[in-house]
Protein backbone atom coordinates (compact mmCIF):
# COMPACT_ATOMS: atom_id res chain seq x y z
CA UNK A 1 0.00 0.00 0.00
CA UNK A 2 1.43 3.41 -0.99
CA UNK A 3 1.99 6.22 1.51
CA UNK A 4 -0.98 8.18 0.13
CA UNK A 5 -3.27 5.18 0.75
CA UNK A 6 -2.02 4.99 4.32
CA UNK A 7 -2.39 8.72 4.91
CA UNK A 8 -5.37 9.68 2.74
CA UNK A 9 -7.11 6.40 1.93
CA UNK A 10 -9.21 5.83 5.05
CA UNK A 11 -8.85 2.09 4.49
CA UNK A 12 -9.19 2.37 0.70
CA UNK A 13 -7.01 3.09 -2.30
CA UNK A 14 -6.47 6.82 -1.77
CA UNK A 15 -7.98 7.98 -5.07
CA UNK A 16 -11.11 5.90 -4.42
CA UNK A 17 -11.74 7.63 -1.10
CA UNK A 18 -14.70 9.97 -1.70
CA UNK A 19 -13.43 12.34 0.99
CA UNK A 20 -10.58 13.35 -1.33
CA UNK A 21 -13.11 14.79 -3.79
CA UNK A 22 -15.21 16.40 -1.07
CA UNK A 23 -16.80 19.82 -1.01
CA UNK A 24 -15.36 20.62 2.43
CA UNK A 25 -11.84 20.57 0.99
CA UNK A 26 -12.75 23.57 -1.16
CA UNK A 27 -13.13 25.69 1.99
CA UNK A 28 -9.32 25.73 2.21
CA UNK A 29 -8.31 29.24 1.08
CA UNK A 30 -4.75 28.13 0.37
CA UNK A 31 -6.08 25.54 -2.06
CA UNK A 32 -8.35 28.04 -3.79
CA UNK A 33 -5.44 30.46 -4.23
CA UNK A 34 -3.30 27.62 -5.59
CA UNK A 35 -5.96 26.69 -8.13
CA UNK A 36 -6.33 30.29 -9.35
CA UNK A 37 -2.59 30.55 -10.08
CA UNK A 38 -2.14 26.91 -11.10
CA UNK A 39 -1.40 27.38 -14.82
CA UNK A 40 1.25 30.04 -14.30
CA UNK A 41 2.84 28.98 -11.01
CA UNK A 42 2.86 25.19 -11.41
CA UNK A 43 2.72 24.49 -15.15
CA UNK A 44 4.44 27.47 -16.78
CA UNK A 45 7.21 27.68 -14.19
CA UNK A 46 7.46 23.89 -14.16
CA UNK A 47 8.14 23.74 -17.90
CA UNK A 48 10.95 26.31 -17.57
CA UNK A 49 12.48 24.45 -14.61
CA UNK A 50 12.18 21.12 -16.38
CA UNK A 51 14.06 22.46 -19.40
CA UNK A 52 16.96 23.48 -17.16
CA UNK A 53 16.94 20.13 -15.39
CA UNK A 54 16.94 18.22 -18.68
CA UNK A 55 20.02 20.17 -19.77
CA UNK A 56 21.72 19.45 -16.45
CA UNK A 57 20.79 15.77 -16.62
CA UNK A 58 22.16 15.51 -20.14
CA UNK A 59 25.52 16.87 -18.94
CA UNK A 60 25.80 15.09 -15.58
CA UNK A 61 23.70 11.97 -16.36
CA UNK A 62 21.95 12.37 -12.99
CA UNK A 63 20.48 15.10 -10.83
CA UNK A 64 21.73 15.80 -7.29
CA UNK A 65 19.80 13.52 -4.87
CA UNK A 66 19.01 16.44 -2.57
CA UNK A 67 17.40 18.33 -5.48
CA UNK A 68 15.38 15.28 -6.52
CA UNK A 69 14.08 14.77 -2.98
CA UNK A 70 13.10 18.43 -2.65
CA UNK A 71 11.17 18.30 -5.95
CA UNK A 72 9.32 15.11 -5.05
CA UNK A 73 8.49 16.31 -1.53
CA UNK A 74 7.04 19.55 -2.88
CA UNK A 75 5.06 17.70 -5.53
CA UNK A 76 3.57 15.36 -2.92
CA UNK A 77 2.26 18.37 -1.02
CA UNK A 78 0.88 20.28 -4.02
CA UNK A 79 0.43 18.45 -7.32
CA UNK A 80 1.17 14.73 -7.33
CA UNK A 81 -0.12 12.05 -9.65
CA UNK A 82 -0.70 8.36 -10.08
CA UNK A 83 -1.15 6.19 -13.14
CA UNK A 84 -4.58 4.57 -13.34
CA UNK A 85 -6.24 2.05 -15.64
CA UNK A 86 -9.27 2.66 -17.82
CA UNK A 87 -11.28 0.61 -15.31
CA UNK A 88 -10.34 3.14 -12.61
CA UNK A 89 -11.38 5.95 -14.96
CA UNK A 90 -14.78 4.38 -15.56
CA UNK A 91 -15.32 4.06 -11.82
CA UNK A 92 -14.19 7.59 -10.87
CA UNK A 93 -15.78 9.48 -13.75
CA UNK A 94 -18.95 7.41 -13.74
CA UNK A 95 -19.76 8.65 -10.22
CA UNK A 96 -19.08 12.34 -10.94
CA UNK A 97 -21.80 14.98 -10.70
CA UNK A 98 -20.15 17.11 -13.39
CA UNK A 99 -17.24 16.68 -15.77
CA UNK A 100 -15.45 19.30 -17.85
CA UNK A 101 -12.88 18.86 -20.59
CA UNK A 102 -10.17 21.47 -20.94
CA UNK A 103 -6.93 22.01 -22.85
CA UNK A 104 -3.78 20.24 -21.66
CA UNK A 105 -1.76 22.89 -19.80
CA UNK A 106 1.52 21.01 -20.34
CA UNK A 107 1.15 21.02 -24.12
CA UNK A 108 0.04 24.65 -24.10
CA UNK A 109 3.02 25.75 -21.97
CA UNK A 110 5.52 23.85 -24.11
CA UNK A 111 4.10 24.31 -27.62
CA UNK A 112 1.11 26.71 -27.39
CA UNK A 113 -0.97 23.92 -28.91
CA UNK A 114 -4.51 23.31 -27.70
CA UNK A 115 -5.14 19.63 -27.09
CA UNK A 116 -8.27 18.84 -25.07
CA UNK A 117 -7.22 15.69 -23.26
CA UNK A 118 -7.53 16.81 -19.62
CA UNK A 119 -10.68 16.38 -17.55
CA UNK A 120 -11.81 17.71 -14.22
CA UNK A 121 -14.50 16.11 -12.12
CA UNK A 122 -16.73 17.39 -9.35
CA UNK A 123 -18.85 15.34 -7.00
CA UNK A 124 -20.90 18.27 -5.73
CA UNK A 125 -22.51 21.43 -7.19
CA UNK A 126 -19.54 23.45 -5.88
CA UNK A 127 -17.13 22.71 -8.74
CA UNK A 128 -13.48 23.41 -7.86
CA UNK A 129 -12.52 24.08 -11.48
CA UNK A 130 -14.59 27.27 -11.60
CA UNK A 131 -11.56 28.93 -9.96
CA UNK A 132 -9.22 28.04 -12.84
CA UNK A 133 -8.16 31.02 -14.95
CA UNK A 134 -8.95 29.93 -18.51
CA UNK A 135 -7.59 33.25 -19.73
CA UNK A 136 -4.23 31.44 -19.63
CA UNK A 137 -5.28 29.74 -22.88
CA UNK A 138 -6.73 32.95 -24.30
CA UNK A 139 -10.22 31.64 -23.64
CA UNK A 140 -13.25 32.95 -21.82
CA UNK A 141 -14.28 30.94 -18.77
CA UNK A 142 -17.42 29.60 -20.40
CA UNK A 143 -15.66 28.47 -23.58
CA UNK A 144 -12.61 27.04 -21.83
CA UNK A 145 -14.43 24.62 -19.54
CA UNK A 146 -16.38 22.31 -21.83
CA UNK A 147 -19.07 20.52 -19.83
CA UNK A 148 -19.73 16.97 -20.98
CA UNK A 149 -21.60 13.95 -19.65
CA UNK A 150 -19.59 11.39 -17.64
CA UNK A 151 -20.25 8.63 -20.17
CA UNK A 152 -19.06 10.90 -22.98
CA UNK A 153 -15.85 11.66 -21.07
CA UNK A 154 -15.21 7.96 -20.50
CA UNK A 155 -15.71 7.22 -24.21
CA UNK A 156 -13.29 10.00 -25.16
CA UNK A 157 -10.66 8.70 -22.75
CA UNK A 158 -11.06 5.17 -24.13
CA UNK A 159 -10.28 6.61 -27.58
CA UNK A 160 -7.27 8.50 -26.24
CA UNK A 161 -5.96 5.25 -24.73
CA UNK A 162 -6.17 3.55 -28.13
CA UNK A 163 -3.97 6.40 -29.41
CA UNK A 164 -1.31 5.60 -26.79
CA UNK A 165 -2.29 7.94 -23.94
CA UNK A 166 -1.48 7.06 -20.33
CA UNK A 167 -4.23 7.91 -17.81
CA UNK A 168 -3.10 9.76 -14.69
CA UNK A 169 -4.87 11.49 -11.80
CA UNK A 170 -3.48 14.57 -10.05
CA UNK A 171 -4.00 16.39 -6.78
CA UNK A 172 -4.63 20.12 -6.44
CA UNK A 173 -3.03 20.55 -3.02
CA UNK A 174 -2.95 16.98 -1.72
CA UNK A 175 -5.19 15.11 -1.03
CA UNK A 176 -7.85 16.93 -3.10
CA UNK A 177 -8.14 15.15 -6.45
CA UNK A 178 -8.85 17.48 -9.34
CA UNK A 179 -7.49 16.43 -12.71
CA UNK A 180 -7.55 13.36 -14.89
CA UNK A 181 -4.98 13.64 -17.65
CA UNK A 182 -4.46 11.47 -20.69
CA UNK A 183 -0.78 11.95 -21.34
CA UNK A 184 1.88 11.26 -23.93
CA UNK A 185 5.42 10.94 -22.51
CA UNK A 186 6.98 13.59 -24.75
CA UNK A 187 4.36 16.19 -23.88
CA UNK A 188 3.39 15.63 -20.25
CA UNK A 189 5.32 17.52 -17.58
CA UNK A 190 4.87 14.69 -15.10
CA UNK A 191 5.92 11.92 -17.48
CA UNK A 192 8.94 13.91 -18.66
CA UNK A 193 10.26 14.11 -15.11
CA UNK A 194 10.38 10.31 -14.98
CA UNK A 195 13.15 10.36 -17.57
CA UNK A 196 15.19 12.37 -15.07
CA UNK A 197 14.56 9.82 -12.30
CA UNK A 198 12.26 12.32 -10.58
CA UNK A 199 9.04 10.48 -9.78
CA UNK A 200 6.26 13.03 -9.35
CA UNK A 201 3.67 10.28 -9.71
CA UNK A 202 3.06 6.89 -8.17
CA UNK A 203 2.99 3.70 -10.15
CA UNK A 204 -0.51 2.33 -10.62
CA UNK A 205 -2.16 0.00 -8.16
CA UNK A 206 -1.90 -2.77 -10.74
CA UNK A 207 0.89 -4.32 -12.77
CA UNK A 208 0.86 -6.20 -16.08
CA UNK A 209 1.24 -9.99 -16.01
CA UNK A 210 1.98 -12.24 -18.99
CA UNK A 211 0.17 -15.50 -19.69
CA UNK A 212 3.10 -17.37 -21.22
CA UNK A 213 0.85 -20.03 -22.77
CA UNK A 214 -1.00 -17.38 -24.80
CA UNK A 215 2.00 -15.19 -25.65
CA UNK A 216 3.42 -15.68 -29.16
CA UNK A 217 6.33 -13.25 -28.75
CA UNK A 218 5.05 -10.80 -31.39
CA UNK A 219 6.43 -7.76 -29.53
CA UNK A 220 3.24 -5.66 -29.78
CA UNK A 221 3.18 -5.14 -26.00
CA UNK A 222 6.83 -4.06 -25.88
CA UNK A 223 6.18 -1.52 -28.63
CA UNK A 224 3.10 -0.16 -26.83
CA UNK A 225 4.80 0.21 -23.43
CA UNK A 226 5.68 3.82 -22.60
CA UNK A 227 7.90 2.87 -19.65
CA UNK A 228 10.35 0.38 -21.18
CA UNK A 229 9.04 -2.24 -18.77
CA UNK A 230 8.72 -5.11 -21.25
CA UNK A 231 11.42 -7.29 -22.80
CA UNK A 232 11.45 -10.89 -24.00
CA UNK A 233 13.10 -14.21 -23.23
CA UNK A 234 13.37 -17.70 -24.64
CA UNK A 235 10.94 -20.29 -23.30
CA UNK A 236 10.97 -23.78 -24.80
CA UNK A 237 12.57 -22.38 -27.94
CA UNK A 238 10.00 -19.60 -28.34
CA UNK A 239 10.11 -15.88 -27.49
CA UNK A 240 7.74 -14.71 -24.77
CA UNK A 241 7.22 -11.28 -23.24
CA UNK A 242 8.60 -10.46 -19.79
CA UNK A 243 7.29 -7.59 -17.64
CA UNK A 244 9.50 -5.89 -15.06
CA UNK A 245 7.18 -5.09 -12.11
CA UNK A 246 9.65 -2.45 -10.89
CA UNK A 247 9.46 -0.56 -14.20
CA UNK A 248 5.79 -1.19 -14.98
CA UNK A 249 3.56 1.78 -14.13
CA UNK A 250 0.36 -0.21 -14.54
CA UNK A 251 -1.27 1.80 -17.34
CA UNK A 252 -2.64 -1.20 -19.26
CA UNK A 253 -1.52 -0.11 -22.75
CA UNK A 254 0.35 -3.39 -23.29
CA UNK A 255 -2.78 -5.39 -22.45
CA UNK A 256 -4.85 -3.46 -24.96
CA UNK A 257 -2.35 -3.94 -27.78
CA UNK A 258 -1.85 -7.68 -27.33
CA UNK A 259 -3.55 -9.55 -30.21
CA UNK A 260 -3.50 -12.81 -28.22
CA UNK A 261 -4.97 -11.34 -25.01
CA UNK A 262 -1.91 -12.66 -23.20
CA UNK A 263 -1.62 -9.80 -20.74
CA UNK A 264 -3.76 -8.97 -17.74
CA UNK A 265 -3.65 -6.32 -15.02
CA UNK A 266 -3.27 -7.75 -11.50
CA UNK A 267 -2.83 -6.18 -8.06
CA UNK A 268 0.71 -4.94 -7.53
Amino acid sequence: MCEFCTKHGDGKVWFKNAANYGKDLMADLERRDYIKDFFTSTIEEGIVTLGRLETLHQKKKRLPPRLVKAMVDKAKEEHFGQVVTIEDIRDMVGKAATVVRLPCACRWAAMKTENRCCYSVSYSPDAWYDDLDMGYFGLAQDEGLERIKPEEAISQMETLEKQGAVHTIWTMMTPFIGAICNCQPGDCLGLRTLALDVETMFRGEQVAMVDEERCNGCGACEEACQFQAISSRQLSGEQVAVVSPAQCFGCGLCRNHCPEEALAMVGR
